[in-house]
This record gives structure tokens, C-alpha cells and sequence, in this order.
């Protein structure tokens, strides 16, 4: 079939008519679908007003959409900025902090370095302890409810990678993995345990199951820190271990004195039953910095009414007699026993006695003052002698006191200065101190 000229010109005119049809068709759409936005709406159909109608409802809707959505941009800008100005400012605080310098610390390996459990680790005696079996190089676990005890205490350990501080009762089971416990915790000063006898009682009875406890899981070595209150008002002059001493099971102190005469007991009858490796030591009247500046004791009440120039109060006569240590030996004492092999109770203490009175003068003439010395009425089952036998700390452990009264009494009565020159300071004021190690430890230990 062949195509002609004319043929060809008729075929190409039909195309060229339809497709201009075709865009006839599109071009008329196009402009009805904008009339139907531009033209007034009594010029639309009755059957577009319903789309006009849905049309315009949906833009009003997506323009307070847009409104909303840009009130909510600008709060959480706002909110942001505020988070930032925070953030800024505790930068700023933290950045202007002095970085917490710990005690240098011996290193030990694992074979050497021991886990040692310290209850009533916060307290005066346990405080020092800490020190000295950190600066060994030990790992140490503090275990205290406060009671007596202050943060203070401990707190330039907190944060060492040695050192674990846990606030517990010991009254309540403990579960720990330890190598060693050193049993302090209890209230020591008469105020103290007298305050509250039946929780003293719980604390030397029922804490002193605990830990023999813990220790029998865990194979630990425990001392028990006991007391020559266990003596009681004591019929025999120095007190040897031997010595059984002459208590009043239900007077005022009976609280703390029966109940370390239990805490010995239950230790010897796990040693016998369980086969508990324990050290009892009998520790005589301690003093030293860290000591609560109002816990009735002897020492402070003397250092703290001289300073202030009260009157100095002396409980009796005056002749009772005490022999009183410094805290380093006691903890040279403490360390020394744990590590020996001696099962046996060990006096530590001070074997040189002085009377009260005397004690008071000593203390007046070191800080001076106007203080006046008084007497009043006994205290009830008040001991009139005290004075260790230390034989066998000296055969057994090589102990012996090192530091005299006086320069111990000069390092506890500089401590008591500084105590009362912090209550002088509102807490804030104190919190934008920078810390300082103001301890000494060095130099106490």
C-alpha cells in the first residue's frame, strides 16, 4: 500500500487536530480548577460548595496549626536556653573547684594488699585506724550508723579507689567479703552509751554476732575491741588480764561494761566452737584529736572548759586515778595485735597513772586561762583506780606507749582550737572553702 502526497498532508492535519484538541481540553481544566479559588463563591455551582467549604476549613486549620506550632518552637527555645544558662553556670563552679588531693598511699599487690572491715571505722579511735590501714595500701570498708561517729572523720578518704564508706547498723546482718574485721563499733563515753543502754547492749551483743558471723562465712580474722571497763571498780591494782574484774550488773553503766563482758564471751565461744581466728584487746583511756568535743569524757571536758574559761569540774574527790594514751599507740596496738598469734586478751594502755586533779592542773597550766577548778558530787559506780598491767602487750606484741601526755594533750588541745573556730562558720560559708586535708594524719600517725 503506497501513501501519496495528499494522503500524507491528510493524515498529518488530522494529528495536528487532535493534539490541538488535546491541549484545548487540558488548558480549559487547568483554569477551572483556579476559577474555583478565584471566583467569587455565587459564581460557583451548588454542587462545589461543599468543596469550597472543606477547602477553606482546611486552611484556616493548617494556618493556626502553623501558629501553634511556632509558640512551640519559641518555648522550647526558651527552655533550652534556660537548660543551657544551668549547665553554663555549674561548668563555672566546677571549674573553679580545687581537685581533691588524696594521702599518698603505699602500693600493694593482690597477694599482699588485704580487704579489711573497720565497724565504727567514723568514730575517734576507728578514724585513725582507717588512716593507718589506708596508708598501708589496704582496702578498706568503713561501716558506720553515725551514732557517735562523724563523715568528717573519713572524709578525706571518700572518693579513693581504696576506700568504701557504708552507712549501716550493725545491729542488722551484714554481707561483705573481707579478709579482716576490726570490731569497734559501740558508744564509748558514759553520756554516749548511757543514753541509750538498750542499744548499746544490742551493738556489743547482737552487732558482735554479726561479725563473728561474717567472719566464720568468709574465713576473716575478727578483733573484738573491748574495754578495761570489763574491770569494773577494780578490786586489784594495775589490772592484769587475769584479773576478772568487780562489776555491778545492773547500774547505770552496766550497759557498756556487761555488755563487752559478753562481746569477749561470744568471741571465745566461737573460737572454741567454730574455730574463729580472734584478738581481743582491752584498751584503756584513749584521747587525741577527733574526739567528740562533748562526750563527757575526762580529757575533753577538761580541754574544752579551759579554752572557754569555765570552770574546770572534777566528779568526787579528785583522787580517782586514770592512765591515759595516745591515739597512735592505741592503733600501733590495734595493727600490732591483729597481725600477731596471740589469742589471749592484751591490755593496751598507759601504764602512768595520774589523778584526776592532777590530769586538770596539766591541762590548765597548757592552755592558761582563768579556768577555775570545782568539785561536785560522784558519779555512781565511777571507778576510783585505773591502771593497766601491760606484761603481756610487751612480751607478746613488742608494745609499749610511745608518746608522752603532754605532747599528745598539745596535738588534742590545737585540735579542739580549730573545732571551735568552725562553729564560729555558717555551713554555706564552709562549702565554698576549697578542701583542705586539715587532719594531719602524717603527722598524728
Amino acid at each position: 500500500m503506497f501513501f501519496n502526497q495528499r494522503k500524507l498532508k491528510l493524515i498529518g492535519f488530522v494529528v495536528f487536530c487532535i493534539l490541538l484538541g488535546f491541549g484545548f481540553y487540558e488548558g480549559f481544566v487547568n483554569i477551572e480548577n483556579v476559577s474555583s479559588f478565584t471566583m467569587p463563591r455565587k459564581q460557583l455551582r451548588v454542587n462545589d460548595h461543599e468543596l469550597y467549604d472543606k477547602q477553606v476549613s482546611n486552611y484556616e486549620e493548617n494556618e493556626v496549626n502553623n501558629v501553634n506550632n511556632n509558640n512551640d518552637v519559641q518555648d522550647v527555645k526558651s527552655r533550652l536556653h534556660e537548660l543551657e544558662e544551668k549547665v553554663h553556670q555549674m561548668e563555672s563552679k566546677t571549674d573553679n573547684r580545687v581537685p581533691k588531693i588524696f594521702p599518698s598511699v603505699k602500693f600493694l599487690n593482690y597477694k599482699n594488699r588485704r580487704r579489711i572491715l573497720v565497724t565504727g571505722g567514723a568514730g575517734f579511735v576507728g578514724s585513725h585506724l582507717v588512716d593507718r590501714l589506708m596508708l598501708e595500701g589496704h582496702e578498706v570498708i568503713v561501716v558506720d550508723n553515725f551514732f557517735t561517729g562523724r563523715k568528717r572523720n573519713v572524709e578525706h578518704w571518700v572518693g579513693h579507689e581504696n576506700f568504701e564508706l557504708v552507712h549501716h547498723d550493725i545491729v542488722r546482718p551484714v554481707y561483705l567479703e573481707v579478709d579482716e574485721i576490726y570490731h569497734l563499733a559501740s558508744p564509748a563515753s558514759p553520756p554516749h552509751y548511757m543514753h541509750n543502754p538498750v542499744k548499746t547492749l544490742k551493738t556489743n551483743t547482737i552487732g558482735t554476732i554479726n561479725m563473728l558471723g561474717l567472719a566464720k562465712r568468709v574465713g576473716a580474722k575478727v578483733l573484738i575491741a573491748s574495754t578495761s571497763e570489763i574491770y569494773g571498780d577494780p578490786m586489784e591494782h594495775p589490772q592484769s588480764e587475769t584479773y576478772w574484774g568487780h562489776v555491778n550488773p545492773i547500774g547505770p553503766r552496766a550497759c557498756y561494761d556487761e555488755g563487752k563482758r559478753v562481746a569477749e564471751t561470744l568471741s571465745y565461744a566461737y573460737m572454741r566452737q567454730e574455730n574463729i581466728k580472734v584478738r581481743v584487746a582491752r584498751i584503756f583511756n584513749t584521747f587525741g584529736p577527733r574526739m567528740h568535743m562533748n562526750d563527757g569524757r575526762v580529757v575533753s571536758n577538761f580541754i574544752l572548759q579551759a579554752l572557754q574559761n569555765d570552770s574546770i569540774t572534777i566528779y568526787g574527790n579528785g583522787e580517782q586515778t586514770r592512765s591515759f594514751q595516745y591515739v597512735s599507740d592505741l592503733v600501733d596496738g590495734l595493727v600490732t595485735l591483729m597481725a600477731s598469734n596471740y589469742t589471749q586478751p592484751i591490755n593496751i594502755g598507759n601504764p602512768v597513772e595520774h589523778t584526776i586533779e592532777e590530769f586538770a592542773m596539766i591541762i590548765k597550766d597548757l592552755i592558761g586561762g582563768t579556768s577555775k577548778i570545782i568539785r561536785l558530787a560522784a558519779v555512781e559506780d565511777d571507778p576510783q583506780r585505773r591502771k593497766p598491767d601491760i606484761s603481756r602487750a610487751k612480751k607478746y606484741l613488742n608494745w609499749e606507749p610511745k608518746v608522752s601526755l603532754t605532747e599528745g594533750l598539745k596535738k588534742t588541745i590545737a585540735y579542739f582550737v580549730k573545732e571551735l573556730q568552725r562553729t564560729k562558720h555558717l555551713q554555706k560559708d564552709m562549702a565554698r572553702i576549697p578542701f583542705v586535708n586539715d587532719h594531719n594524719i602524717v603527722d598524728q600517725l
